[in-house]
């Protein structure tokens, strides 16, 4: 999946308004009718490009409407394949919020009577937009094997709420999964999680902070569970949040308004405490869950070196971590060798293949 960091942060700002015609104008400081990318928001000038289509300089109202609209679009559930069926919007913490709800997928025809291992994809967006209807592409080919059950979660936004509450979301559905795995034939014993950019960071978090009590919050009725995960998938995941500002990015990651401080509510300079608190290296313990870490060398929003540290940190501390630097890849990250490699990882964690 794509950083929607990059395809959607005009979304983000447009949550607030009525009608895009109205962001628009509001916008459009001098009321020409048109959009300069000085009159653009800071986190939504790195789109310029991709609205203006004519590339004549300027963003016109048409354009800025085609865009959120092919934005609405990418964001709608995908069509299932034929062998796959799904549950949608399973409320995990029992309230009426959408940004608290699952998917569950189940493969039609199961491979055998057992109870399934399942794959948990939380999405990416900087912490701020995106839709746990963008990871069926990821789920499918594991989902049509007839072995692997499978889920997508939303969490609220950094615009609903600041940290903790994104962690406390994600561990408040997997004590919902274990809680009612019985009831849908899920093995609550062989639990994987699996996310992109701030999705990656998320599932680095849930591997290492197994027992920490301060992340776990007090959402759902599934306290008899815990929401401990066999093994992790994190592509290209912050790890150190007040490193991340050390190293070359298209974001600066400092400023108060960038997705970091957003999440943390405040500038991560000027709140270190809550930066640690937020970054996964802080948690790094001998006991936990193994990991894979992929990122691209090139990735232009969350620094390279994020992985590296991470990597050595889980290492330093015996934890079982695997690391695939894709040499000149950015932050979407693709191809035959990425599949081949999360393949075997997830088939030796919860099948058991060597």
């Amino acid at each position: 999946m794509k950083s929607a960091i990059n395809l959607l942060v005009l979304v983000a700002f447009c949550l607030s308004a009525r009608t895009p015609k109205q962001i628009f104008e509001q916008w459009d400081r001098d009321k020409d009718g048109k959009l300069s990318i000085g009159e653009l928001p800071q986190n939504a000038k790195h789109n310029f490009k991709r609205v203006d289509r004519n590339h004549d300089g300027r963003i016109s109202l048409e354009e800025h409407e085609n865009f959120l609209q092919r934005s609405r679009e990418s964001r709608k559930p995908r069509q299932l394949p034929n062998d796959v069926q799904a549950l949608r919007n399973l409320s995990y913490a029992g309230t009426n919020n959408p940004r608290q709800t699952l998917d569950l997928f189940f493969p039609k025809i199961r491979n055998n009577d057992r109870m399934l291992p399942i794959i948990v994809y939380i999405h990416g967006g900087g912490w701020k937009s995106g839709s746990k209807e963008t990871a069926i592409g990821k789920l499918a080919p594991y989902l049509k094997t007839g072995s692997f059950a499978a889920a997508s979660i939303n969490y609220r936004l950094s615009g609903e709420a600041i940290w903790p509450s994104q962690i406390h979301d994600c561990k408040a559905a997997i004590r919902w999964l274990k809680g009612n795995s019985k009831k849908y034939g899920i093995d609550a014993n062989r639990l994987a999680v699996w996310g992109n950019s701030a999705g990656g960071h998320l599932v680095a978090i849930m591997g290492v902070s197994g027992g920490v009590e301060s992340l776990e919050g007090k959402l759902g009725k599934h306290f008899d569970q815990n929401s401990r995960v066999n093994c992790v998938v994190d592509f290209c995941g912050p790890s150190h949040l007040l490193s991340m500002g050390k190293f070359p990015s298209r974001i600066d990651h400092d400023s108060p308004n960038s997705p970091e401080s957003q999440l943390i509510g405040g500038a991560i300079q000027e709140n270190k405490k809550s930066a640690n608190n937020a970054s996964p290296i802080t948690y790094v313990t001998m006991d936990d869950a193994p990991i894979l870490i992929v990122h691209g060398t090139d990735d232009p929003l969350v620094p390279f070196n994020q992985a590296e540290i991470f990597h050595s940190a889980l290492l330093k501390a015996g934890v079982k971590s695997e690391f695939l630097g894709m040499e000149g890849m950015g932050h979407g990250i693709g191809g035959a060798e990425v599949d081949n490699r999360v393949r075997k990882f997830l088939e030796s964690h919860l099948l058991g293949k060597k």
